[in-house]
């Protein structure tokens, strides 16, 4: 099976006897040696013997004096931050097990960029093997935020950071901006639509972010989505559930419901409350779906066996963000996580 998602550090991690992906020296390295963390070459001395230091220990031990002696401070302010982020991981010992930690203290603090990061991450081990580049293409869903287009009943969406890159350039870099800069609309640039036929492609160009994912009721990227899902929740939670698309919530004891963005969670809980929700924004939900428990007991004892229902809603402005991380401390699970 091709390697896939190599950006996503995942090559540099040990994989535990459970599954979990335990962190190493190297991965540490790996955020160290970003153009973000390098000292720039006019930084103090101070600034670049601690770079070096960690270099060759990644789990060295910073003092604060260490820090305030710093001259730049926003150098101060960012290695406090990504310290701080080393040292979460450390605790935790796993990319999981840090990332549950995150969301069960808070995530006060905690860049979004590490999140996703650390989503990036979990899922190129989750998805390890899938001969399936639909599923690896709605995984990018759960770490990357995405532009969606509704038009003639179908709904699909693209990589956000990609289609203002293209709508800035018209797919030809700098060239591109500049003539979009002089008020000349430059040609524009198609994105491919994966489905069951083509989908072999995107293992070419999984680092491009250029594909764009149909996730129309009943098409086959939709259901791509609901088996990472199903994926997600089984890695970390040890249990089975069955994730299927919906068209409308038809159930007199809907009891329990999870948006997995902050627009669905909006939305599905005034429709829960009874309050009045205008049509302009029940359109912006894309998707519902029911989650099953296979194993009822794995449930809260006074609703187990009832469905759970999720939704997907874009923004206003047409924009998607995932938060997957609703589907772990959300669910209405019979014990802690």
């Amino acid at each position: 099976m091709t390697d896939f998602w190599k950006a996503s550090g995942y090559q540099l991690l040990a994989r535990g006897a459970d599954g979990r992906l335990a962190v190493t020296p190297d991965f540490l390295r790996a955020y160290l040696l970003r153009p973000e963390m390098r000292p720039p070459e006019d930084a103090c001395r101070e600034e670049m013997a601690l770079h070096a230091a960690l270099m060759e220990d990644p789990a060295r031990p910073v003092t604060g004096a260490r820090l305030d002696a710093l001259r730049d401070a926003d150098a101060r302010e960012n290695w406090a931050v990504w310290l701080d982020f080393r040292d979460r991981l450390l605790a935790a010992g796993t990319l999981e097990g840090c990332y549950l930690r995150i969301f069960r203290e808070g995530a006060r603090g905690v860049p979004a960029l590490f999140l996703d990061q650390l989503v990036h991450a979990i899922l190129r081990g989750i998805l390890d093997g899938t001969p399936s580049g639909l599923r690896a293409r709605a995984g990018e869903m759960l770490f990357r935020q995405q532009a969606v287009s509704v038009d003639g009943g179908r709904v699909r969406a693209a990589d956000w950071e990609t289609v203002e890159m293209l709508a800035a350039s018209g797919g030809f870099g700098n060239l591109g901006r500049l003539v979009v800069e002089a008020g000349t609309q430059p040609r524009g640039v198609d994105l491919d639509i994966l489905d069951e036929t083509s989908h072999a492609v995107y293992w070419d160009r999984d680092e491009r972010h250029d594909t764009v994912l149909d996730v129309t009721f009943a098409s086959a990227g939709l259901d791509a989505l609901c088996r990472v899902l199903e994926l997600w929740v089984a890695h970390f939670l040890q249990t089975r559930v069955r994730i299927q698309p919906v068209q409308q919530i038809r159930d007199e004891r809907w009891i329990w419901h999870v948006g997995l963005d902050a627009e669905a969670t909006a939305i599905m809980n005034g429709l829960y409350n009874g309050e009045e929700v205008g049509e302009e924004r029940l359109a912006r939900i894309l998707a519902l779906f029911r989650l099953d428990f296979d194993d009822p007991a794995a449930m809260r004892a006074d609703i187990a066996g009832r469905p759970v229902y999720l939704g997907m809603a874009m923004t206003p402005d047409r924009r998607l963000r995932l938060k997957p991380q609703n589907l772990l401390v959300n669910l209405p699970l019979a014990g802690a996580m």
